[in-house]
């Protein structure tokens, strides 16, 4: 039976206006934050929300169009130079006409905030002196966090800074997080009724909650739809979106839903529970965080042997995970990196995680990183060894942006962000894990945006075309060349418009394709007509752009 619970001062003042503070009132125990609680101030206090203005519409872009840039709102702009002081790292900040600028600058599409609903910091890493910075410990579905507020009004900032990004032509994607709750929050709920968990947790973090039980999906449902009606976001990242669908009807609940079923939906397609890894089983309209992508194409430039054959799938979209054509090629979301793992200078500067700060021993994070250092573990002032990863960092992303699907660009990754080799920041709020602006690499962020301008150019590319896969000879690829492990060339041509020459071998090699070619983008600079080893070109035929 669910707790008797009324709002605090219910008997003293029964009026009750906007703005005003208040708490449920458990028997027999204490306040308790409302789970509905559309505003929260920075002491932990539901605010009441009076009526809010419409929102103007985003700006719709198709999935095929769709470049994601993954972001933390405060690690944005905690360190930017020009956004001031009182509003770094804050809604209102990412709003700084300097922060738009190099967002249209880069040419993504749409911002991926991670969790900016109220958290709270676990007590066993506040032990440690250590704050929960990522936020994937709710306390609060429908509330923008304050500690993202320049002012009091942290929901009135948060509606502005979607307001603006829409102006500016980018949409807002939010990380939610509806599989577990903060332990706080969870020992509150517990008091209003304990079936909000379930008793076998499978997210790793405990707190499990039980979609199964009606009015747990209905909160979680009602939570959506507020970001979409009243906050103006343009879709969801889910986070271990398989415990939200395990056993439960929550995917009908969506896709019946007018408001929900119209937005983007991104699935984190895995948890820790049996039957967990479910990539590719969440079906149309639904986009996933394709793992696969991330891992083939972190080996292949490593140089590990036989990823040829997992790359050309990855790289046109991967059909052997999303069925064509109840799928769209735009479904699989790229990523070489995340939030969660090495950034993409640390990928190519450190063979092992560093996460020492972290005061866990090193034993948190992932230690399967494909992850290479150039013959020096970390920072090196050698130019050899900096060249190498500056190099092989192109490399990487020239793939991530050249390969049909959506590509998520990792915050940072364009400036040449480090971490220190700390794979697991999600309690580092310092300098670890914020973008040091002033050290950031332009040259490396001119090198992105030329590569999202010809995604966006050659629609072949994005949306996975007509390819042919040839040997440097220009041949077609034949089963043996497909088979040969030690094979690290390939020229992927798209549409007969656009080649794209991939070489991770360790010798220049010279790709002798028919007819007239032009060199749009390296990353390596040419050696006569070879392609350099451990590098990429991409060739346009020269003419007319091809449609976009």
């Amino acid at each position: 039976m669910r707790a008797r619970c009324t709002p605090a001062g219910a008997g003293v003042n029964r009026g009750v206006r906007a703005g005003d503070r208040y708490a449920l009132f458990v028997d027999g125990a204490g306040p308790v934050l409302d789970p509905y609680a559309r505003e929260v101030d920075a002491t932990g206090a539901g605010v009441v929300v009076g009526p809010l203005p419409p929102l103007a519409p985003g700006p719709g872009r198709p999935w095929e169009d769709t470049v994601l840039y993954e972001a933390h709102v405060k690690g944005l702009t905690a360190c930017h130079p020009d956004v001031a002081a009182a509003r770094r790292g804050t809604f209102a900040g990412l709003t700084h006409p300097a922060v738009l600028d190099h967002l249209l600058a880069l040419g993504v599409t749409a911002v991926e905030l991670l969790p900016v609903a109220y958290r709270r910091t676990e007590p066993a890493v506040e032990a440690r002196g250590l704050t929960n910075y990522w936020g994937y410990a709710p306390a609060a579905f429908l509330a923008p966090d304050p500690r993202f507020a320049s002012s009091a009004h942290p929901l009135v900032e948060f509606r502005s800074m979607v307001a603006a990004l829409h102006a500016a032509g980018l949409e807002v994607i939010v990380d939610v997080v509806y599989n577990h709750a903060a332990p706080q929050t969870a020992e509150a709920w517990r008091l209003l009724d304990p079936t909000y968990f379930r008793e076998r947790d499978v997210t790793g973090t405990g707190n499990t909650l039980d979609l199964r039980e009606p009015f747990v999906a209905t909160l979680v449902a009602d939570s959506l739809r507020w970001w979409v009606q009243a906050l103006g976001v343009d879709g969801f990242r889910f986070d271990l979106a398989t415990t939200l669908t395990r056993e439960t009807s929550f995917l009908q609940i969506l896709a019946q839903d007018p408001v929900l079923s119209a937005v983007k939906l991104i699935a984190e397609p895995w948890d820790l529970g049996e039957a967990g890894y479910r990539l590719g089983g969440f079906g149309h309209p639904w986009a996933e965080w394709n793992d696969r992508f991330r891992d083939t194409v972190r080996r292949f430039w490593r140089g590990d042997p036989g990823q040829l054959p997992d790359l050309a799938t990855r790289l046109t979209g991967s059909a052997d995970v999303f069925s064509r054509p109840v799928r769209g090629v735009w479904s699989s979301v790229n990523h070489v990196t995340s939030h969660d793992g090495f950034t993409m200078a640390d990928l190519v500067a450190y063979r092992h995680k560093h996460n020492e700060a972290n005061a866990e021993h090193n034993r948190d994070g992932h230690d399967a990183n494909f992850s290479w250092n150039h013959g020096v573990e970390g920072c090196s002032g050698h130019p050899a060894v900096l060249a190498a990863r500056a190099r092989d960092v192109r490399n990487l992303l020239a793939t991530l942006l050249l390969a049909a699907g959506t590509p998520m660009l990792t915050a940072g990754d364009e400036l040449g962000r480090t971490q220190r080799g700390n794979n697991n920041a999600y309690c580092q709020d310092n300098e670890i894990s914020w973008l040091a602006w002033e050290r950031a690499d332009t040259e490396l962020a001119a090198f992105v945006a030329a590569l999202i301008a010809i995604r966006r150019d050659e629609r072949s590319l994005r949306e996975g075309g007509r390819v042919v896969w040839r040997r440097p000879d220009g041949a077609a690829m034949a089963e043996g060349d497909w088979l040969d492990a030690e094979c690290r060339c390939v020229a992927m041509v798209a549409d007969d418009r656009v080649a794209v020459l991939l070489n991770a071998s360790n010798a220049a090699v010279s790709f002798a394709l028919e007819g007239t070619w032009e060199r749009r983008l390296a990353t390596a600079a040419a050696e006569g007509a070879a392609t350099p080893a451990r590098s990429l070109a991409v060739l346009l035929r020269p003419g007319p752009e091809s449609a976009s």
